[in-house]
């Protein structure tokens, strides 16, 4: 497993839900950490836990469907050193029991937010992964299928798993992988109170592609459930992905 000590590494959607949660085992690692949210006040703990441990945070507010927010932003990741990206921010505009009544405003945030918003983050931070020839992406997609009353967010994760497999395509030959991570349906705000899985549950799964030591025989091209993994611990995972035994 790698050892992040020192490492910066960049969370999004980290004042909550399974950002918040990344966040802060990451916390308990001794590495370096950006935490990103609309409300920075919300990770002031976790800053707090950062430097107990020996590392160094900085909380910023951006709000990723706003263009102007998001390019301010990037221009500040610019200066620090990434070496390891948790794309976990998303939304769901909305659940439209009549289909039909989705609007233009519906697809255009969610892909603003959960498309254009994590790829224009990759983007900006790859360059400077391959010129040092070391990266970790993990991109946060889901399982949402044969659901239309939910398109436009399902659509826009779709879009975000096909741009993540192609970045691959950049990085054959070097120590860069671009992972795409599924937590299931999880009991947060976005997945709501009816969920069947405990946050907790997906830790794990998510953590794991972000702490690889070698991605030689990494299956980056399948999509990891992070809750296949829920009764196993977080070095058991990195170990299953790093030999190829997983993804299942």
């Amino acid at each position: 497993m790698l050892e992040v000590k020192n490492r910066w590494i960049l969370v999004t959607g980290a004042s909550r839900g399974l950002g918040r949660l990344i966040a802060s085992e990451l916390a308990n690692k001794g590495c370096n950490l950006i935490l990103q949210s609309r409300n920075k006040s919300n990770t002031s703990d976790i800053e707090e836990k950062v430097r107990e441990n020996g590392g160094k945070a900085v909380s910023m507010t951006c709000d990723l469907g706003i263009k102007e927010d998001l390019l301010y932003f990037i221009e500040e990741l610019d200066k620090y050193d990434i070496d390891i990206v948790y794309n976990n921010a998303g939304i769901q505009v909305t659940y439209r029991p009549n289909v039909f009544d989705t609007t233009y405003e519906d697809y255009e945030l969610s892909f603003r937010v959960n498309t254009i918003a994590p790829m224009m983050i990759c983007y900006s931070l790859a360059p400077k992964m391959i010129a040092k020839g070391f990266g970790r992406i993990v991109n946060t997609t889901s399982g949402i299928d044969n659901e239309p009353e939910q398109g436009p967010y399902s659509a826009s994760k779709a879009g975000l798993d096909k741009v993540t497999a192609d970045l691959n395509k950049l990085f054959e030959g070097k120590d860069i992988k671009a992972f795409l991570t599924d937590p299931g349906w999880c009991r947060t705000d976005l997945g709501g109170p009816m969920a069947p899985n405990d946050p907790a549950s997906a830790v794990n799964g998510l953590l794991a592609p972000g702490l690889v030591s070698v991605v030689d025989k990494v299956n980056f091209k399948s999509v990891i459930h992070a809750q296949d993994y829920k009764d196993m611990d977080l070095k058991a995972v990195v170990e299953g992905l790093e030999d190829g035994r997983f993804p299942f």
